[in-house]
């Protein structure tokens, strides 16, 4: 199927700015390349969907995953980041990960980063899918806001960089094989803004705004991901999406992450009857792995006909407010209070372990085409990602990709650029589509699949693909929404070709991991 650009900018004059590294997306990822491309000699312009703080990195709470205890290897660490990927991690990606992940934190202290101590050293905790604690957090949990703002700064300060917000990424234009820039929307002025690149990073984040019940921002819309995918680059591993198994659960309240950290601190969740459930599920109970843990609390949801679980977090006792300020003051608003009193969760959808497929260098199969971050897909999160890994990749991938785009653009394109495009002109009710898109996705994509729920999926989205996919739009919301309505059916396409189970993809109807025929990726490209 050849898609449709999403603009016609026929009518309108497009304006035109130029840099030598263009990065969409100011997040951890995003915020890394554009400081290790402008090290790199390199001019760089920085461009924010929204506010340049308005980031899903700023609402990372648990920490971040990296061997720096005395009890702790780099050997350890990739050992279980490849079981935690179920077969399908990348060893070699991995390996870059915890190789590299000491020294970029070291730089991040260096930079005036200030994670919680424990005496001299760096204190630690554990998470699920870990053997042993190796988790470093800021103020509790506010791990990913402190990474923000040891980051931005550096960004603001440095000559280097030009920083644009408000500048929604409508498409990547392509020249051949090769990505020559980036269409936007600017949405201050409401005018299209044609940025000519030698190179292109993508640091846009993941697609959570797809499921009715996520933890994401609304900005987490897929925006990169599906630019990339009509340019034509290679989206590779989209059946794997990772749902938070607690995420607070009460009528009126923000769908708010209650991090996995509170149960490695010996939280333990209980049924209606305040039953301990999960030693009947999984031997590591509260510690298992995300898809096992959110698995275990639909059931037990299935089983009392409930909408939540509790997460009792009275062994924790007083210490809670301080641990987890962020969390207690949450919770606190709705008359909660986790020394003495239960807290309702359900799982939602959390974490994209696919995007853009890339290399170790966060090269895509397009020239000069770079994705980092939750946007891309390195290999190192394989089928389901290790707790506390992703501000790592940021991290440690965000260096080496700016390093790659820096030295990969050597001009930037100079040729004429058209924008131009038959479209349909009709009302549609973006809202409206979107509650449909969410609610469908959620039952049929979410976190239990099924071959005949998965062919009905498709069929409905194929219908409402046939009038909104080439539905005229001038703001936003309406090519956000054609985003995920693109993106939810290459999720359902690849979850309805596995036919077995594997890290956070589960079928109902073929229940059992099958490395025979599945130890291998799906990857979509247009055409």
């Amino acid at each position: 199927m050849v898609l449709p650009r999403l603009v016609d900018f026929d009518s309108q004059t497009v304006l035109e700015e130029d840099t030598e590294v263009l990065v969409v997306g100011s997040g951890a990822a995003g915020l890394s390349a554009s400081l290790s491309a402008a090290r790199a000699g390199r001019r760089v312009m920085l461009a924010a969907k929204s506010g340049f703080l308005d980031t899903a990195s700023d609402l990372a709470q648990g920490g971040i995953a990296v061997a720096l205890s005395k009890n702790d290897s780099p050997e350890n660490h990739l050992q279980d980041t490849l079981h935690s990927g179920s077969g399908l991690a990348d060893p070699e990606a991995v390996k870059v990960l915890v190789r590299e992940g000491p020294e970029r934190i070291r730089a991040m202290l260096s930079s005036g980063a200030i994670f919680t101590r424990d005496g001299s050293g760096l204190a630690f905790t554990r998470e699920g899918g870990h053997s042993l604690p190796r988790i470093i957090y800021a103020s509790g949990d506010r791990s990913g806001a402190e990474v923000i703002r040891t980051l931005s700064p550096l960004v603001l300060q440095n000559r280097r960089i030009e920083i644009r917000e408000k500048y929604f990424l409508v498409d990547l234009i392509t020249s051949g094989n090769s990505v020559i820039g980036g269409l936007f929307f600017e949405g201050e002025k409401k005018i299209p803004l044609f940025v000519r690149a030698a190179s292109v990073v993508l640091a846009t984040g993941g697609l959570g705004q797809l499921f009715q019940e996520t933890t994401n921002p609304t900005i987490s819309t897929g925006d990169g991901m599906a630019a990339a995918y009509r340019s034509g680059a290679t989206l590779r591993d989209l059946e794997f999406v990772q749902f938070h198994p607690t995420v607070f659960y009460v009528a009126g309240a923000p769908r708010f992450l209650i991090s996995e950290a509170v149960r490695g601190e010996g939280a333990i969740l209980v049924n209606d009857r305040q039953e301990h459930f999960m030693r009947s599920y999984h031997p590591d109970a509260e510690l298992a792995s995300r898809d096992v843990v959110s698995r275990a609390i639909l059931d037990q949801m299935k089983r009392q006909a409930a909408r939540n679980v509790y997460l009792d977090c009275r062994s924790i006792g007083a210490n809670f407010k301080k641990r987890f300020p962020s969390i207690y003051a949450m919770v606190q608003r709705f008359r909660i209070d986790p020394a003495r009193d239960l807290i309702p969760v359900r799982p939602a959808a959390h974490y994209m372990m696919g995007g853009v497929k890339t290399d170790i260098n966060g090269a895509a199969n397009l020239e000069n085409l770079f994705a980092c971050g939750e946007v891309a897909c390195t290999g190192v999160h394989g089928a389901n990602r290790l707790g506390s890994n992703s501000l790592l990749e940021c991290l440690v991938f965000g260096e080496r990709t700016g390093v790659a785009a820096a030295a990969a653009g050597k001009h930037i394109f100079r040729g004429r650029i058209q924008f131009t495009r038959r479209w349909k002109d009709f009302h549609l009710d973006v809202s409206d589509l979107k509650r449909s898109l969410n609610a469908l996705a959620w039952r049929h994509c979410g976190i239990e699949r099924d071959g005949n729920d998965l062919e009905f999926t498709l069929e409905k989205l194929k219908e409402w693909q046939s009038y909104a996919l080439s539905a005229r739009f001038f703001d936003p919301s309406g090519w956000e929404m054609q985003n995920l309505l693109l993106l939810a059916g290459l999720i359902a396409q690849s979850a309805l070709e596995r036919t077995e189970s594997r890290g956070a993809h589960f079928r109902n109807d073929f229940p059992e991991k099958d490395d025979k025929k599945w130890l291998r990726h799906i990857d979509r490209k247009i055409g």
